[in-house]
């Protein structure tokens, strides 16, 4: 925007905290945020609601905002007509759910921004995604939609109300539970045949474009090959794994991935990268380094962390919500390189290597979208694996590898000079619970103490921080206020995260916040009469309807996470209360998630573990001595995704897991020798000392 217009303007969100809000404080649009006022201000002024919905590294967005909404007549036109609020998706997922459902319901899709114009009574009549200032291609502009809205109001309105009336009505009677027999072996097989179906062979992955990692379709297939032996289900993983990390849509010089491919081969980018998608590939690659013991998957999860600790963790210790694409007003500028920037950044000879391995051409490496001609920018990438390419190359592994990280370093030091794109710096209860999780994870692995201090220091942010004096969780900290009560997902992905904290230390102080948050989520989200969890508290706002969420998109659903927490506390303690409520998720959506488990695969990871065969391991001895270190390490590094480690460390008098667990108190040591106790779908086994034996017990029969 203008310098000059943006010192004339100042709406309703310079208050604001979000940075997608504050990002449209200064537009000449009078925009408010979402409270009750605003809305008795539309009743009394006889105007429907204009709701904006996005977030701030959201490129459509900012198209539309520098188009439209910074653009003074289209202010003039809005002001006029409407009451206009901005909502950040993210500080308020569960207004952007309901609004979405709206907009699938009405257009049969969905995006960002997301565009709901609605009566008073928060009532949608209209919805759509992007609109252009001026009608264009078929689409219709902003001006024209506002000019026929203003019209419709003043003209129709009766219409116009009850036409909104339908659209409630049939958002409120949208099916989401079709409760029928639980969820079994042969739900699991269907998800695999689905996910087979639509397989990439060629380039990894399970869409056309644009094309999403999605993380937890390659957690379930693990488990389904750790399961079947299905080297196909295997094959899936390392094909997708391996080019994704090859392609354009990793960041090769700062590390990290991007949001997702728009073509099909992973090569082309959308910039962003997001605090969750670093999260759930960190698991899904350390997972894979577990089930193969390859090298470059220990690497690529290593790399993530290293740029989520440099650049996405926040002082305090939690961690940054998203860095932006756009970057001095265009998508993509800060990671795009020219081919004479290598020429004059590197040697002559690390250039001419530079240039072959990440695929770097004078005219450029990518076609614009609109009119397929080349961008002389290049994104980088690899052709093939560095086994491969030293083979053409006609060098060691080992020397390529070495000249490669000299070439990356010289470039991080020139690109970290540029601009960068902005960095989106809230700190979210959800997300950090995944980030949370998977460092442990990567602690429990790898063994490296940076992960576990870090994930601890971000748990304990929490618990300090983002807690409301009864100690219910709050969703976003932003300059040291933490506001917005927290959803379901809040709970639920901090409890992953310290149960994955709990089996990386046994301390058992995580474990008791988990059972402390995870008697918070039964007690006001969960729902009696029915089952499964809401995605709002008992307590909080009053909106045009109180969803479930069972489908797992980009991020996991809260409920698909839930079961798994459900079932390994209640493994854990012995309760059995929380085994059957995770009998009943399993059941609650079971239609529905039957007809279609390739859209629930986290919940089949869920699923995975409560068929079985699952397994308690209780090691019992004193956690100073170098045989229970050595043999819970070598647990942590195998792929043992079903089963429940629990540490009774009796150096301690007594041990303080005793409190928390009611089955393990005559658990000792036999021959003064570390113990395994091992229980296999709650049938015991003869207790060993010898950790070689302990996994054949609880391998599959295929191994």
């Amino acid at each position: 925007m203008n310098s000059d217009i943006k010192k004339r303007y100042k709406n309703h969100l310079s208050n604001e905290k979000s940075p997608y809000l504050l990002q449209h404080a200064e537009n000449p649009v009078n925009w408010y945020p979402w409270e009750e006022e605003v809305f008795k201000k539309a009743q009394n002024q006889d105007k429907p609601i204009f709701l904006s919905i996005g977030y701030s590294t959201c490129h459509w967005c900012h198209v539309m905002a520098h188009e439209s909404f910074e653009d003074e007549k289209v202010a003039e036109l809005m002001n006029d007509v409407f009451i206009s609020i901005k909502v950040d998706r993210e500080e308020r997922p569960d207004i952007d759910k309901i609004y979405m459902n709206v907009c699938q319901m009405m257009t049969g899709s969905g995006g960002w921004p997301l565009t709901i114009v609605m009566t008073p009574d928060k009532k949608p009549f209209f919805a759509g995604t992007y609109f252009p200032k001026e009608s264009r291609f078929g689409r219709i502009g902003l001006i024209e939609l506002i000019l026929k809205i203003k019209k419709l109001w003043k003209t129709q309105k009766d219409e116009v109300l009850r036409a909104a009336d339908k659209i409630v009505f049939s958002l409120q009677n949208l099916d989401f539970e079709s409760p029928g027999d639980r969820l079994n072996e042969k739900t699991l097989k269907k998800a695999y045949n689905q996910l087979l179906s639509q397989y990439d062979k060629k380039n990894g992955g399970f869409s056309n474009a644009p094309k999403f990692p999605t993380p937890h379709n390659l957690l379930f297939l693990l488990r389904f090959w750790k399961r079947t032996g299905n080297k196909e289900a295997l094959e899936m993983v390392e094909n997708t794994l391996q080019k994704i990390r090859l392609g354009g849509i990793y960041d090769h010089i700062g590390f990290g991935f991007h949001r997702y491919s728009t073509d099909q081969v992973w090569l082309v980018p959308h910039f962003e990268k997001m605090l969750y998608d670093q999260a759930l590939l960190a698991i899904a690659y350390t997972e894979a380094f577990q089930a193969t013991n390859k090298i470059e998957y220990e690497k690529t999860a290593k790399e993530i962390f290293t740029y989520v600790l440099r650049d996405m963790t926040s002082p305090e210790g939690g961690f940054y919500s998203a860095e932006d694409a756009d970057s001095e007003g265009k998508e993509g500028k800060f990671y795009v390189w020219d081919i004479e920037e290598f020429q004059n950044v590197l040697e002559k000879e690390e250039a001419e290597l530079a240039i072959t391995i990440f695929n770097i051409k004078k005219l450029g490496n990518y076609f614009e979208e609109v009119n397929k001609k080349e961008t002389g920018h290049n994104i980088l990438h690899l052709k093939d694996s560095l086994a491969n390419l030293s083979k053409e190359l006609n060098l060691s592994e080992k020397n390529l590898k070495k000249q490669i990280e000299k070439i990356r370093n010289k470039l991080f030091k020139i690109r970290d000079k540029r601009i960068h794109p902005h960095k989106d710096d809230k700190i979210l209860s959800d997300w950090n619970g995944l980030m949370i999780a998977a460092l442990a994870k990567g602690y429990q692995t790898f063994g490296d103490f940076i992960y576990l201090n870090t994930a601890i220091k971000a748990v304990n942010f929490i618990l300090s921080n983002m807690r409301k004096p009864n100690n219910r969780l709050l969703h976003r900290y932003r300059e040291g206020e933490a506001e917005i009560d927290a959803y379901v997902n809040d709970y639920i992905f901090l409890i992953w995260g310290l149960l994955e904290l709990y089996d990386a230390t046994f301390d058992v102080s995580f474990l008791k916040s988990a059972l402390e948050l995870n008697k918070e989520v039964i007690d006001h989200f969960w729902d009696d009469p029915i089952g499964g969890f809401f995605f709002t508290a008992d307590d909080g706002e009053t909106l045009l309807t109180r969803q479930k969420e069972i489908y797992d998109g980009a991020i996991p659903s809260g409920n698909s996470v839930a079961m798994l927490n459900l079932l390994k506390l209640s493994y854990l303690t012995g309760d059995h209360e929380l085994e059957k409520k995770a009998d009943i998720l399993s059941k609650v959506f079971a239609e529905r998630v039957n007809n279609s488990p390739i859209a629930h695969t986290q919940l089949m990871v869920a699923v995975d573990f409560s068929v079985g065969p699952t397994y308690t391991i209780v090691i019992v001895g004193d956690a100073e001595e170098i045989n229970t270190q050595e043999m819970l390490a070598y647990i942590h590094k195998q792929f043992l995704p079903n089963i429940t480690l629990i540490q009774r460390n009796i150096k301690q008098d007594p041990p303080e897991i005793d409190v928390f667990i009611n089955y393990i108190d005559n658990y000792n040591k036999i021959d003064n020798k570390t113990t395994a106790y091992i229980c296999t779908n709650k049938t015991c086994k003869p207790p060993i000392t010898d950790v070689n034996k302990l996994l054949k017990l609880i391998n599959p029969r295929w191994n």
